[in-house]
């Protein structure tokens, strides 16, 4: 540690600018809102995913690159860096059991890429990511959920779609007691 005005500053390299320390600039909160429903596409042959209309307009809000990965080796998320870099400071910061951030942000990691989209709305998935979640050359599902893009396989799909389907009056129900309208 180094101590600066009276502060302990950690001596890491990338934290530190010859004018103090770095200071990561307030994400900017989107101004469009985002999509909503359920989305279907397909990649096409390079492993690009055609975004639908409403979500190019919704991500070309963050004229940034995005970090296209799983946590859990079923769902593909699609997340804006600034989000993402949310999501690192997390790992980072998570103490409660330090093995569960760092497995998170390995499988993160190995099956994860930054990726733009191109002019066409399209977003490049790695080869890793489309063969571990079974994704390639099949129709997908997409949509929105907590600043990020959700992309389901037809099988996580059909299984979130019967655990939905399992109790919808009880879960009505239960939601309308706490507000649903």
């Amino acid at each position: 540690m180094w101590v600066q005005n009276g502060l302990d500053w950690p001596i890491w390299d990338s934290f530190w600018t010859e004018s103090g320390p770095r200071v990561e600039p307030t994400p900017q909160i989107p101004t469009r809102e985002a999509p909503r429903g359920m989305y279907t596409a397909k990649f096409d042959d390079r492993g690009r995913l055609k975004l639908p209309t409403d979500f190019q307009r919704y991500l070309e809000i963050f004229r940034e690159k995005f970090f296209v990965t799983s946590l859990d080796r079923r769902v593909a998320h699609v997340y804006p860096m600034y989000l993402w870099r949310q999501n690192e400071a997390l790992f980072e910061s998570y103490r409660d059991d330090p093995t569960v951030a760092q497995n998170i942000a390995f499988t993160a990691n190995e099956l994860g890429s930054e990726t733009e989209m191109d002019g066409q709305g399209r977003i490049l998935f790695s080869a890793e990511l489309r063969e571990a979640l079974g994704i390639d050359q099949q129709q997908i599902h997409l949509y929105y959920n907590r600043g990020r893009i959700d992309v389901l396989s037809e099988a996580v799909y059909k299984a979130r779609r019967e655990r939905a389907s399992a109790t919808p009056e009880d879960d009505v129900r239960k939601m309308e007691g706490a507000g649903l309208r």
